[in-house]
């Protein structure tokens, strides 16, 4: 059975995938990379893992390594995706992909220079909800689809240096990737409105004014269009990440708090039968059974051991398993992986240049073409 030596960059939340990868039955939980060396040799020793990095460069000279799993900080991520690429590396790489248009396009195409994978690890399309509401679009059950919404809301304050004042659309894949991805649709235009202000301190740190930044998506070669919006600072909502899929036979609506059932409206019922909550199943038997249980239990679901991306996020959905699995298949199978390198392109750039367009007063902002840079 083939086995991927795996290295995972940044053990915060990437601590999350190391038991994942070590219980897969083609990964081969390989080195761990992270700078600060007392927190590496920490969870070196606490998951039996010998090769142990402090330094990115070192790790990519280190010919045994097939893939890096990155989990660094926001600013990173292109650099290190770039960095990995060029080693001769395959690419798993946390959201956003990268923080302008200009990287997107050079990862693509550095992908397809290489040969070498390239995933963006988002959750949302990974998630029990939005396999879900896929099994349903699969089945025919929700007729034709007309309309998809998506909402991500979290109070940013007190997470790290890096987030302060983030203009909200540049974290946008949590709320673009389920609408973009449900049809495997191509975003071609955007158009975005800000609203509301951030405190001053907030404001001047990115030139970023807006408490909230709603956006309309225009996809390419279909009728649809969909609408997303985003908030991080001084707005008060419990954390929401949430998406919205309307069509002719059934529609499916996220709930307003969290811990509560979601709705499926079913066409031509009585009107006080048309609702209907729902328990939203697991998809663990999608996975191979040693890594199951990690759709409901990981190392950040213990009150001493917590991750505010994982706490806030409800457990990203059960999605990591499922994340790293189509990871290692997409290698094992020489195929792409979802979303591949301009997929992950495709939405990270709807976000930015929505607020780019926010910043402008709405105005129309046309995406680069990534697919055919990729092929």
């Amino acid at each position: 059975m083939k086995k991927i030596n795996i290295a995972i960059v940044g053990l915060g939340f990437g601590a999350e995938f190391i038991p994942i990868y070590q219980r897969h039955p083609h990964a081969n939980m390989y080195a761990i990379c992270q700078r600060n060396e007392t927190n590496l040799h920490k969870i070196g020793d606490a998951f039996n893992i010998e090769k142990r990095y402090s330094d990115y460069d070192e790790l990519l000279k280190d010919p045994n390594i097939d893939a890096v799993h990155i989990n660094s900080p926001i600013p990173n991520h292109a650099e290190q995706t770039l960095k990995a690429l060029k080693a001769g590396k395959h690419v798993a790489c946390t959201v956003p992909m990268a923080t302008s248009v200009e990287e997107c396009m050079e990862i693509v195409k550095l992908s397809k220079a290489t040969g070498k994978k390239y995933m963006m690890m988002e959750t949302v399309v990974y998630s029990r909800e939005f396999l879900f509401v896929k099994e349903l679009y699969e089945k025919g059950e929700l007729g034709k689809v007309q309309f998809l919404k998506a909402s991500h809301q979290q109070d940013m304050d007190g997470w790290p240096d890096y987030w302060p004042g983030l203009p909200p659309m540049h974290y946008a894949t949590h709320c673009v990737g389920p609408v973009a991805g449900l049809l495997k649709l191509e975003a071609e235009y955007v158009s975005c409105f800000g609203s509301g202000t951030i405190r001053e301190e907030l404001a001047k740190i990115h030139n970023s004014p807006f408490a909230v930044e709603s956006a309309h998506i225009k996809f390419k070669d279909s009728d649809l269009s969909a609408y997303v919006y985003r908030s991080l600072f001084d707005l008060a909502r419990q954390y929401r990440e949430s998406f919205e899929v309307y069509g002719t036979k059934k529609s499916f609506e996220w709930p307003l708090i969290e811990g509560e059932d979601a709705v499926i409206h079913t066409a031509k019922k009585e009107e006080h039968e048309i609702p209907e909550r729902i328990k939203i199943p697991d998809f663990a038997h999608l996975l191979p059974e040693d890594i199951q249980r990690f759709t409901t239990q990981g190392v950040y679901d213990v009150a001493e051991n917590t991750h505010l991306s994982f706490t806030q996020g409800a457990g990203h959905g059960g999605s990591h398993p499922h994340l790293a699995h189509e990871f290692l298949m997409a290698l094992v199978e020489d195929r792409d992986p979802f979303p591949n390198a301009w997929e992950s392109a495709n939405w990270t750039s709807v976000g930015i240049l929505a607020h780019e367009s926010a910043m402008q007063g709405g105005k129309i902002l046309a995406l680069p073409d990534f697919k055919n840079a990729a092929e």
